[in-house]
């Protein structure tokens, strides 16, 4: 008799779905000529990373008897695609698609001055370069009086 959680397969549905869309984003990596332990599919891999973001558990307490391989391979993973750009292209890709099919709402958006650009650039005014009688590194004229 296998129990099953309140919800887990359609939470196993969703991580599918999710997996079959970020798969063709992913390049394919080659078996290491050195041999060594066999890679943890790319697909267990991204269900380690949604539980520890999921969950909030640290990435070196990632349970091993849920089949997702050691926290640390899977945010080496997580880190990697990051760096490929996969996390990019699948939120622009989603969100083509929410676009596409007309469920992309931004009547609650909001934008940030910080991010804006400002209507009006003010040039900042021009400094006086440093005369060349002053020594190197002098910060005021004692200082560069002292010197002289």
């Amino acid at each position: 008799m296998r129990l099953i959680r309140h919800g887990q397969e359609q939470e196993q549905g969703n991580q599918q779905a999710l997996f079959k869309r970020i798969q063709p984003l992913l390049t394919a990596v080659k078996p290491s000529a050195k041999g060594g332990r066999p890679r943890l599919s790319d697909e267990r891999a991204l269900n380690g990373i949604l539980f520890v973001l999921r969950t909030g558990t640290p990435w070196t307490h990632l349970p091993k008897e849920l089949g997702f391989g050691c926290g640390m391979t899977c945010w080496r993973r997580m880190r990697n695609w990051q760096a490929a750009g996969v996390w990019h292209r699948l939120h622009l890709a989603l969100l083509a698609e929410l676009r596409g099919a007309g469920k992309l709402d931004f009547g609650r958006a909001s934008i940030d001055a910080s991010v804006a650009s400002p209507r009006r650039v003010r040039t900042p005014a021009p400094t006086r370069a440093a005369g060349a009688s002053l020594a190197a590194g002098a910060t005021s004229l004692q200082t560069a009086g002292a010197l002289s």
